[in-house]
């Protein structure tokens, strides 16, 4: 193996630099949260608060192709992931989506580790399957995004999707 010019790496490690100064620019620039928003993370977690109602994001889902509905339930999947879900959640969860144990998303949900079973329950295909599936991630994200809350965000946070207002009807 051929030794490493100095100059070459100090040219690299400036580009690098470079490259992160003017990335940290441009994010906390005015107005980028408003790029980074989209109208899919403002439904998705007024949904989880509670602060749309489910009525609503059934047929928000409903609009769109199956192609989009296999990446909104992709993108579910996740968020339960990041809020910290757990297997302990799964009969809350069920409970706040309004299924019955016996639906295959809820089914799904208690039988195993919770990072595989939210895999499964994204990717069912059945337009039915999925209406439930996207209301038990929804129910997921719920439950461990307001222990994640309780737990680190009490005093406050800076988490944009923790300071949306009541959705307009």
């Amino acid at each position: 193996m051929a030794a490493l010019d100095p100059h070459d790496c100090r040219q690299a490690v400036q580009q690098l630099c470079a490259f992160v100064d003017e990335t940290a620019e441009v994010f906390a620039s005015p107005g980028l949260r408003e790029l980074i928003m989209t109208e899919r993370d403002i439904i998705l977690n007024e949904l989880a608060q509670g602060l749309r109602p489910m009525s609503q994001g059934i047929e928000w889902f409903d609009t769109h192709s199956p192609e989009e509905q296999a990446e909104i339930l992709l993108f579910l999947r996740h968020h339960c992931v990041q809020a910290r879900a757990v297997t302990e959640d799964g009969p809350e969860s069920i409970r706040r989506a309004g299924l019955r144990p016996t639906h295959t998303p809820a089914v799904l949900i208690t039988c195993g580790p919770v990072d595989q079973q939210l895999g499964k329950i994204a990717g069912l295909t059945p337009v039915d399957e999925r209406r439930k599936a996207f209301r038990l991630l929804v129910g997921v994200l719920a439950v461990a995004d307001e222990r994640r809350r309780e737990r680190f965000c009490s005093g406050g946070c800076g988490h944009w999707w923790h300071n949306l207002p009541v959705a307009d009807g």
